[in-house]
């Protein structure tokens, strides 16, 4: 028995994965240089049987919460915390009160804001979020000053009369 969501569930198999992603740079001769190594998140695979009176409302909880992006617990053999990144029921004849299922849950970091408030002043005044940017200047609607022409006049004898 596991709890997904504190819904007890019968569990077959869980299958965690452990993945990195390494960079590496070609050379000229040799072996590729390796130089970097960065954790990607953990992801658990799940299948096993929902049972009982309550199946359908378990069922649609799991959905709800995969629809949402709620961030779910899982303890059974692993203990797990994530989204429900697939969940795949299967009704069929061998399971009369309720379904069989897989799921996969994978790992997710929230980011949290600042504190502002422990930021020297004058920092702390230029992270501040811009409550007004001000008034903006509208162009103008009235086009004849704009495309008027005005003639102008030269004194008899300058070199640009005409």
């Amino acid at each position: 028995m596991a709890l997904i969501k504190g819904y007890y569930v019968t569990v077959e198999s869980e299958d965690p994965q452990f993945e990195v992603e390494i960079t590496e740079e070609p050379v000229e001769k040799g072996v590729n240089l390796t130089d970097h190594v960065q954790r990607k998140a953990v992801s658990m695979s799940i299948s096993g049987f929902i049972l009982g009176e309550n199946a359908d409302e378990i069922r649609q909880s799991l959905l709800n919460s995969m629809d949402s992006g709620e961030i779910v617990n899982y303890d059974g053999r692993n203990y797990f915390t994530g989204l429900i990144q697939n969940f795949s029921p299967k009704h069929d004849r061998s399971t009369a009160n309720g379904f069989s299922f897989s799921m996969t849950l994978k790992e997710v970091r929230t980011a949290e804001s600042s504190y502002v408030e422990t930021l020297p002043t004058p920092i702390r005044a230029q992270a501040a979020p811009i409550i007004s940017s001000g008034t903006k200047q509208t162009k103008s609607k009235d086009k004849k000053e704009e495309d008027s022409v005005q003639k102008v006049t030269f004194k008899a004898g300058s070199p640009w009369a005409t």
